[in-house]
């Protein structure tokens, strides 16, 4: 039997972010002793049974890590934690994968000083690889976010600070991506030695947890994405090309109610036709299944090179619209995104008011 939710009459749901074995992520609102608030909730109620031992453990690190964190302004406060119920509040900002600093100092400077804060908390965060978990706020700063793996410490032994250094080694991966020509000579050095920990695990650890998330969870980690939008969206996107009437195809994933993760594809065309014509198309030759979503617009966002903004779609298809704003660049582009927000396929992950 479902377990009722001990924050029912506090919480409205609005759009779900991400589902997984482990837990499912909404955003919405939660109403605190003052007032109601923009927040994040994570629920581990519907966990299966064999990923149930792990879902708690890594609800209670998240909870642990936020209790410290919050307070110092550079991650999600902790609003809310019950036995199966997490609630954080929102940061208003986007991944570091969607947001591009590219040539951001200010951002980059921010994000060191969030790291050695953080680190003077006693809190490792672990899983800084990932780009969707530093975010960049609307006031262009750095936050991060998801402190599932992180550790506290009580004091800063030998594991803290190779833990630490982990942390800011994959800071600097990142800076390495968007921000090269202000790296420091003692920065590359850092880039350059990995510490043994980090080496032992890659040669043993890593290899056992790529064959249990890959094998057993099905789990492959391309910001998010999964398994369809590494091995099915690649085939899916060459197919709807071969089309006369196409010109490009965009395809992102998004959290969906019934497969977990879906495929969005996003198809610019040369002339009017209905999608049922592309979707009967994709099925005249063996394949992968066909996108959950598939929009035809006349044009798609571009960048300055005409590379497709899947920063811009990605936010589209998963219903966070007011993060969109901050990434338009000119009024030609705005009116592009503008017509796909207005025509847009994923619409049943939003709850009902």
């Amino acid at each position: 039997m479902k377990r009722k939710s001990e924050i029912a009459d506090r919480w409205v749901g609005d759009v779900v972010l991400k589902r997984d074995v482990f837990s499912t992520v909404e955003r919405g609102r939660f109403r605190t002793a003052e007032h109601d608030v923009e927040a994040v909730l994570r629920r581990i109620d519907e966990a299966p049974w064999w990923s149930w031992p792990v879902a708690r453990h890594l609800f209670a690190r998240e909870t642990r890590a936020l209790s410290r964190a919050g307070p110092l302004q550079i991650a999600p406060a902790l609003l809310f934690s019950g036995r199966q119920e997490l609630v954080r509040g929102w940061i208003d900002g986007v991944a570091l994968h969607i947001a591009k600093p590219q040539g951001d100092h200010a951002y980059f400077s921010s994000a060191k000083a969030v790291l050695r804060r953080l680190h003077r908390a006693g809190i490792c965060h672990n899983d800084l690889a990932k780009e969707q978990n530093w975010l960049r706020g609307a006031d262009g700063r750095c936050y991060l976010t998801d402190f599932q793996l992180a550790s506290c410490f009580s004091r800063r032994g030998r594991l803290f600070r190779i833990l630490a250094y982990e942390d800011l080694r994959h800071l600097l991966k990142h800076k390495r991506r968007y921000l090269p020509e202000a790296l420091s000579p003692a920065e590359f050095r850092i880039l350059a030695r990995k510490s043994w920990f980090t080496r032992i695990w890659m040669a043993t650890g890593k290899r056992l947890y790529r064959a249990i998330t890959r094998g057993l969870f099905n789990f492959t980690d391309r910001e998010g994405g999964g398994p369809r939008l590494v091995n099915d969206a690649p085939v899916i996107a060459a197919r709807l090309r071969e089309h006369p009437s196409v010109r490009d195809v965009a395809i992102v994933a998004f959290p969906d109610r019934r497969a977990g993760t879906g495929l969005y594809a996003f198809v610019e065309v040369n002339s009017v036709l209905p999608e049922t014509v592309l979707r009967d198309f994709l099925t005249t030759k063996p394949g992968p299944a066909a996108p959950e979503h598939l929009q035809l617009s006349g044009a798609l966002p571009r960048n300055a090179a005409g590379a497709v903004r899947t920063e811009i779609l990605q936010l589209v298809a998963m219903n966070q619209l007011d993060s969109i704003d901050s990434l338009i660049v000119n009024e030609s582009e705005r009116a592009v995104v503008a017509r796909i927000v207005a025509e847009r396929r994923n619409l049943r992950d939003r709850f009902a008011f």
